[in-house]
């Protein structure tokens, strides 16, 4: 009833579809830089992430220190001020502009699939919480827990969003939090944890976070680590924060560019202490809960319960039931985060990218107003179907590391080779875009995971297709490039870096910010804490 409250007073706010979309532009940092972090601390953060930890451990939090945090300062410091500085109200509409219509078109589908896909991910396990929970039939849940996150998106837009996610990042924490606590002190502490994981069928691979082979597939631990910095810490890492409108959407919704450049840095700083809350009891869930360490003992294969079942054993095995109830009222906080982060992004992208663009044009902005809200009924529907997709995986992350492969790693490759290279064409953006999708889809359909020509499977593969998604983006845009006219050059300010000037890059009076309201100081201190958390645990 809480979340619906916010949705109807946020209602009386959206005035326009730029404060149904984007709130008016109007929202400080701090809770633009909470939103951007817990819009990612859905169920795919919270149960794949203790997933991956309970089946490879320490290695997983190469999502964190290195597949999150660098990006996320890159993202605040170098592209926010493109993203802000030109007022583009989707990333689809920047590519628009620096690429014409083509690229545009292909990235906009993309985008909108991999929303409903993703979408759906969150909405199966809040129904599979749902259906553990109260027995209910798992169709019966997915309705019932997608009505609850349509009702508050399509009332107060993207304000409703994310003051709700603010609101579950709370929750989350505290949900969360005591039940690693307690977790730690049933095996004795990190150090009994140790113990008992080094007793276990990795024989203490797991608490190494390098050279991470069972996390990247490689036999090689020097082609390990290059794949995890490389596939994972670049080209999934950057082609997901920079590029993914349902985090930059959240910045857009800022109230100046230096609260924009500072809402991906500000939710670094949490970013990089969550695997203690989500990755910790993975690992505990795999040396506690009988069912899980004879799944892992097996192979990964065989029992009743898999890895995705990590947080939700150990919570029945550890919580007594007024900490259980907290704690699944935190789960299910973090997949309403999710599902609504990905819902509000495909209406915006869907209604000023797709509709209006391409469909209806130049109809009075009441218009607009209405589509998105029709459009987030039809994607929550969508959701629903798609839900049932995510089943067939007993690691989420592998399913969502491929679709990352697919739609963030080709955008990114186009993205960066054309803010930074104003010879680059309008051809050469959709033809890479095409190119290095088709590129990623054929190694995921040769790897161990398909046909098995290319003998390698799971997550590692999807670092291999991102890998050469991203090479043959490149290759393929240069050379279109090259055998194409460029366009005007004078056209291209506020989309390239070399043409803009470089006072479009900040607020009008930068010296006035205090320290704590600089972005690059900030990020500095940022990128400092999580290369001393990286030799820490190494």
């Amino acid at each position: 009833m809480f979340v619906l409250g916010i949705g109807f007073a946020a209602k009386r706010s959206v005035s326009s579809s730029i404060d149904f979309f984007l709130s008016g532009r109007s929202l400080p940092a701090w809770v633009t830089g909470l939103a951007f972090i817990s819009a990612n601390l859905g169920a795919i953060e919270i149960m794949g992430m203790s997933a991956t930890g309970a089946e490879f451990g320490m290695p997983t939090m190469h999502y964190f220190w290195i597949g999150a945090i660098p990006a996320m300062l890159f993202l605040g410091v170098v592209m926010m001020p493109f993203y802000y500085g030109s007022k583009v109200r989707s990333v689809p509409e920047f590519m628009r502009r620096r690429f014409g219509t083509g690229a545009h078109l292909v990235n906009a589908v993309s985008f909108a699939l991999a929303q409903v896909l993703i979408a759906g991910v969150n909405l199966f396990l809040l129904a599979s919480v749902v259906n553990a929970l109260l027995g209910w039939p798992l169709w019966v849940s997915l309705v019932i827990a997608a009505a609850v996150v349509l009702s508050y998106t399509a009332l107060g837009g993207l304000s409703a969003a994310i003051y709700n996610e603010v609101l579950q990042f709370f929750v989350i924490v505290a949900a969360l939090l005591p039940l690693t606590l307690i977790g730690l002190n049933k095996v004795g502490g990190y150090e009994g944890l140790k113990e008992k994981v080094t007793a276990g069928p990795s024989g203490g691979a797991d608490l190494s976070s390098w050279p991470g082979q069972a996390l990247s597939g490689f036999d090689s631990p020097l082609l390990s680590v290059i794949g995890i910095v490389l596939g994972l810490g670049f080209v999934l890492s950057f082609g997901y924060w920079t590029t993914n409108f349902v985090e930059v959407q959240r910045a857009m919704a800022s109230e100046s560019m230096s609260a924009a450049q500072r809402t991906p840095i500000i939710g670094a700083f949490p970013k990089m202490f969550i695997p203690f809350i989500v990755v910790i009891p993975g690992m505990i869930a795999a040396v506690t809960v009988n069912e899980l360490a004879t799944f892992k003992e097996n192979g990964g294969t065989g029992g009743s319960v898999d890895y995705n079942d990590a947080l939700l054993l150990l919570m029945r095995d550890l919580l007594p039931n007024g900490m259980l109830g907290l704690a699944i009222a935190g789960l299910l906080a973090s997949f309403m985060a999710g599902m609504a982060a990905n819902i509000s992004a495909f209406n915006t992208v869907f209604s000023y990218d797709l509709w209006e663009q391409y469909v209806v044009k130049d109809r009075e902005d009441s218009y607009y107003l209405q589509v998105g809200r029709v459009v987030t009924v039809a994607a929550t529907v969508l959701a629903i179907g798609t839900a049932f997709l995510a089943a067939g995986y007993a690691n989420l992350m592998t399913y969502l590391q491929t679709l990352f492969g697919f739609f963030n790693a080709p955008l990114f490759a186009t993205f960066i080779l054309g803010m930074f290279w104003k010879r680059m064409t309008p051809t050469a953006g959709w033809m890479g875009l095409v190119s290095g999708t088709a590129a990623a889809v054929t190694v995921w359909l040769l790897s161990g995971d398909v046909l098995g020509v290319i003998g390698i499977e799971g997550q590692g593969g999807a670092f291999v297709a991102a890998g050469a998604a991203f090479a043959v983006d490149i290759v393929v845009s240069v050379a279109v490039s090259l055998m194409t006219k460029p366009r005007e050059y004078g056209e291209l300010k506020g989309l390239v870096w070399s043409l803009t000037p470089k006072e479009s890059f900040q607020d009008e009076h930068p010296s006035r910010l205090s320290w704590y309201q600089n972005p690059n100081k900030l990020a500095g201190l940022a990128l400092a804490m999580v290369i001393v958390l990286n030799f820490i645990f190494a």
